[in-house]
């Protein structure tokens, strides 16, 4: 089993930065694609950033691209999405999520083929 709790939200301005934290707690098994979405009322769940197995091959959505970075510390079984230059549109409840790997590409699309999710974040980013 995964359990996933995201933390590390808030206010920030434009311009601004946070680092958002997802306690993972997969137990021993840890082979899993994992990614951060995004999600603002009325609105369909984005894909943000997503990272395979091991910590290869970070993948991110046009809109953070060069902004955000995730990355992985597997000692302490957490993942992080570093934002930066936050922007309006950034505004949104962020979740953590997680798929166990498999030979398909880990990109952050797909919500139905993720499996595990956090109960999310909120993020917002005033003018």
């Amino acid at each position: 089993q995964v359990h996933l709790a995201e933390s590390g939200g808030g206010s920030v301005q434009t311009g601004g930065s946070l680092r958002l934290t997802c306690a993972l707690n997969r137990g021993n098994y840890r082979a899993h694609c994992l990614a951060w979405f995004r999600q603002t009322p009325g609105k369909q769940r984005e894909g943000v950033a997503s990272l395979d197995i091991w910590g290869r091959n970070p993948r991110y959505g046009d809109s953070v691209k060069g902004r955000f970075t995730i990355s992985e510390d597997t000692a302490k079984d957490t993942l992080y999405l570093q934002m930066t230059d936050l922007k309006p549109d950034d505004t949104a409840m962020y979740y953590c999520a997680a798929r166990p790997h498999t030979g398909d590409d880990c990109v952050p699309r797909g919500v139905a083929t993720f499996g595990f999710w956090g109960q999310g974040t909120q993020v917002t980013v005033s003018s």
